[in-house]
């Protein structure tokens, strides 16, 4: 049960689970980062891999309900079980496979493993109690390090001419070791109720309730969304927009890495602090707002390479998790179904965004970037609407002046553009 776990169980639990993204962070770019190799592998050209990748995509969008459901139906331990071991058929899998189609099989499992993974996770931590947010938080910041991990990896074993599958295996038996860390943990009592929360919402109506849930939702898919946006496109605008040099225009993605993994670390100490969790996805967004609107429209190198740090602060710095967390203490005998429901909003962006984008860039892509200002600005006033309908009278006049403040830099966005237009 939740308050009858030891601190020594808790510590092993969370070890185990934050050990679990470290893998998973890795598991979302080790194929990218083997392309070439994988191509010589394969005997097939870089379209072809590239089409394989997109299988992760297909397994998290078909799985992300049904394991939601089923975390609540059954409890948190099978689900991390159940991203655990389709993880260690994919790191196996791959390495292994001639044939195409079943590497794209492998690609497949390896996103129902992340889908698995989420739908357990996140519940858990909540159900552990305490900083709950922070938990969740901190999730992101081990997924980043194991994308910091792998291509360094990498770079070795292709310095030493060793060959490309060790990558896989040795995340494989990171995985392996895992599970004995997991071997014989208590997982919290499931649907355990956040009171704190829960009291200083009873007043909310269900209407207002609603419209929290329909905004945190959506803003899923607009926080995705806008990191999915910048991370591909932000290199290239640098260099065929602003004019940068290639080591200014990667330098850029670079610097909203650490910003991304300094966020992490902040929000982390915010949350621990006990700070409103409304109150700050506010602010994070109204900020990141502000820093892809100067990265899409300033000429300033120095500015730009801030602005870019800023962005991944406080775009990338766990506001996709703490914006979770708040629905998951709404609603807390269905936080598998609402994990579920939330990725599944993320799993859309991450089709719709590269269809959208590449129409745009036909164009220009400079429309790309004003795309990307707009879609935070939405999600911006969608954290806004969210905290109106869940806080007090003093909270609402100020989100609405927030909310004047930032139809007025929207205009600003459309006249500028127009301007340059003309």
């Amino acid at each position: 049960m939740a308050n009858t776990m030891t601190k020594s169980n808790k510590r092993r639990l969370s070890i185990s689970l934050y050990l679990n993204y470290l893998v998973h962070g890795i598991g979302l770019i080790i194929l990218t980062q083997n392309m070439q190799a994988l191509g010589n592998f394969w005997k097939v050209p870089i379209a072809t891999v590239s089409y394989v990748i997109s299988g992760i995509g297909i397994g998290k969008l078909i799985a992300y309900f049904l394991f939601g459901y089923l975390s609540d139906r059954f409890g948190r331990r099978q689900l991390v079980l159940t991203g655990v071991f389709s993880y260690m058929i994919f790191f196996i899998g791959i390495p292994f496979t001639h044939n195409i189609a079943v590497a794209y099989g492998f690609a497949i499992i390896a996103g129902v493993a992340n889908s698995a993974l989420d739908s357990g996770t996140y519940p858990t931590f909540v159900e552990m109690g305490g900083s709950s947010s922070a938990s969740n938080v901190f999730i992101k910041a081990f997924m980043s390090l194991g994308e910091f991990i792998l291509p360094l990896v990498i770079a070795m074993l292709e310095t030493k001419s060793l060959w490309f599958g060790w990558s896989f295996i040795g995340t494989l038996l990171v995985l392996v070791a895992n599970l004995f860390i997991l071997r014989g943990v208590t997982f919290p009592e499931i649907n355990h109720v956040d009171e704190a929360f829960i009291e200083s919402h009873e007043k909310v109506s269900r209407g207002r309730k609603v419209m929290a849930t329909i905004s945190l939702a959506i803003y899923g898919y607009t926080t995705m969304a806008i990191m999915i946006l910048f991370t591909q496109w932000i290199s290239m605008f640098a260099t065929d927009n602003l004019g940068y040099s290639s080591l200014v225009s990667h330098g850029l993605l670079s610097l909203y890495s650490i910003g991304s993994i300094s966020g992490v670390i902040f929000n982390f100490g915010l949350l621990k602090m006990k700070i409103s969790e409304t109150r700050l996805l506010i602010v994070m967004n109204s900020l990141s707002l502000l820093a892809i609107f100067v990265v899409s429209h300033s000429t300033a190198v120095l500015v730009t390479l801030i602005a870019a740090f800023a962005f991944g602060f406080t775009a990338a710095g766990g506001v996709m998790q703490i914006a979770l967390n708040v629905l998951l203490k709404m609603f807390p005998k269905h936080k598998g179904i609402i994990t579920g429901t939330y990725f599944t909003f993320g799993s859309i962006a991450t089709f719709t965004i590269p269809i959208v984008t590449g129409w745009l860039s036909k164009t220009n892509i400079q429309l790309v970037m004003n795309f990307d200002v707009m879609i935070e600005l939405v999600g911006t006033a969608l954290v806004i609407l969210a905290a109106v309908s869940l806080s007090s009278k003093g909270i609402v006049q100020a989100a609405r002046r927030m909310l004047v403040g930032l139809s007025r830099l929207g205009a600003g966005i459309v006249s500028n553009d127009q301007t340059k237009d003309n």
